[in-house]
């Protein structure tokens, strides 16, 4: 028998996460405190996720670069708002083997500052212009609050663009433009439903003139934040003398953005569709897409092996990522077991029966659907994975849409925010002030505003009765 899971998800979310991911053999704690080890199933749906974005970013005009690691202090204090932030996060390297450094080098917490030094020496006329640029790098934040695997660690792994741009018109087309490419991402790739939208003045990038995020809903009515596309303005471009000569021969600042996606989508992704009985993967994130099982101990077993091969090499060609386990010292109720625990959406068995009838057994792991495969159409089960996929994206969004609920009520905004009854949303002012007091009150923050104008709910701020400025949904951060 594979190992069960012991925590419920419904009573210790945490617990169960966390079980979730060491027993499928998705990650594994390191001898680094906060630092995880992404184990070979668990780092492929990095590389799935990598290929995708990867694509979607080069079809824009973007190309790959790479930058050092350590970024030094003086960099890194340029922009003032960037440095008051990072600074308490950041990890520092003092000595350089058995001596002192000269001056201190922060371990990548984010490196807008580092690249934007070498940007201010590549552009110098409009020519230049638009310089599109993206890394694949690890991250390094020294969280001091409960590390959880893939939400909040020490090290992380994640894609960072940075792009300069004429007009600030340009900038903001961009930054909207890649927000749009996550949400497509998590949506298509992961099966998650996702809300575009800005963040609050507290909440943005430091150093932002906007800060537009990807936010996804959670069970038990958490939010995360998915992604992030930053509108910088010139922000950057002053302190760091990226000027470019434009057509009448005049200086200007160049616009830039950044954004990134990191191995939070993961997380997020397994506490979307977990159950108490492991991982539930979307056919298009999932490592191993079908698992065949052949069902030994029969005078059959040789040509129920060879079957089992042929139907392999056969979704194969078909792209299809499938794994055939002919392991004869486990029982097939073993390997069901782990199957499921490690989330593989389909499963084909391969028994006598089967082969005497022309067709195959399968089982899906999302919804425990059953049924039989004709051996004559394998065809028919790559269509079978993407309705898998659509239905999976279809009732969770369901599911997210009915816990969202408007009010103008404030005891139903606290109560509910503070029981995580529902994601709120409701007319705000939008100061920070208001957003210090609804957190202290309620442990919950604003996490988008919507990035289209709308019809205001009340033109009263929901919590502090002052003057609405636009809508806004809260929740309590996982």
């Amino acid at each position: 028998m594979a190992d069960s899971i012991k925590n419920k998800k419904e009573k210790d979310v945490i617990g169960w996460f966390n079980e979730v991911l060491l027993k499928a053999k998705v990650v594994d704690f390191s001898s680094v405190k906060g630092f995880s080890v992404y184990m070979p199933y668990g780092y492929m749906m990095w590389e799935i996720s990598q290929k995708y974005l990867d694509k979607k970013f080069k079809e824009l005009g973007v190309e790959n670069v790479y930058f050092p690691s350590l970024i030094p202090e003086h960099l890194l204090a340029k922009e003032e708002k960037h440095i008051e932030h990072f600074s308490v996060e950041a990890a520092w390297v003092t000595m350089g083997g058995d001596k002192k450094l000269d001056e201190r080098l922060a371990i990548r917490p984010t490196s807008e500052t580092i690249i934007y030094d070498s940007l201010s020496n590549w552009i110098k006329s409009y020519r230049d212009l638009p310089m599109l640029l993206n890394q694949w790098v690890n991250i390094v934040r020294w969280e001091t609050k409960e590390t959880r695997f893939f939400l909040r660690g020490r090290e992380f792994l994640w894609q960072e663009g940075h792009c300069a741009f004429r007009t600030e018109e340009e900038a903001e087309g961009n930054a909207l433009k890649i927000v749009k490419i996550y949400k497509e991402f998590m949506e298509e790739i992961m099966a998650v439903p996702a809300f575009i939208g800005l963040k609050s003045e507290r909440e943005k990038f430091a150093g932002a003139d906007k800060s537009y995020t990807l936010e996804v809903f959670l069970p038990g009515n958490y939010a995360s934040q998915a992604a992030t596309s930053h509108v910088l303005g010139t922000n950057f471009s002053k302190p760091f003398e990226i000027k470019f000569l434009n057509e009448k021969n005049e200086w200007e600042y160049v616009h830039q953005t950044s954004w990134g996606i990191s191995t939070r989508t993961i997380g997020v992704m397994v506490l979307e569709f977990g159950d108490d009985k492991g991982l539930v993967l979307p056919p298009k994130i999932a490592p191993i897409q079908i698992i065949i099982i052949p069902i030994l101990g029969s005078r059959a077993d040789e040509k129920i092996l060879s079957e089992s091969k042929r139907i392999r090499d056969e979704l194969l060609k078909l792209g299809v990522r499938v794994k055939l386990d002919d392991d004869k010292d486990s029982s097939p109720g073993w390997k069901f077991n782990e199957y499921e625990l490690k989330g593989v959406p389909m499963r084909l068995e391969v028994g006598e029966k089967e082969l005497l009838n022309g067709e195959l057994t399968y089982k899906v792991r999302f919804d425990g659907e059953k049924g039989v495969i004709k051996l004559d159409k394998l065809d028919s089960i790559v269509e079978k994975l993407n309705l898998i996929q659509s239905k999976m994206l279809n009732e969770q969004r369901k599911k997210t849409m009915s816990n969202i609920k408007i009010t103008n009520n404030k005891d139903e905004f606290i109560t509910g925010l503070k029981e995580r009854k529902y994601i709120l949303k409701a007319a705000w002012c939008g100061s920070e002030k208001c957003e210090d007091k609804i957190e202290e009150e309620t442990s919950a923050s604003s996490r988008f505003i919507p990035a289209d104008k709308e019809e205001l709910i009340s033109d009263k701020c929901i919590y502090c009765g002052e003057k609405a400025r636009f809508n806004a949904y809260f929740a309590q951060s996982f």
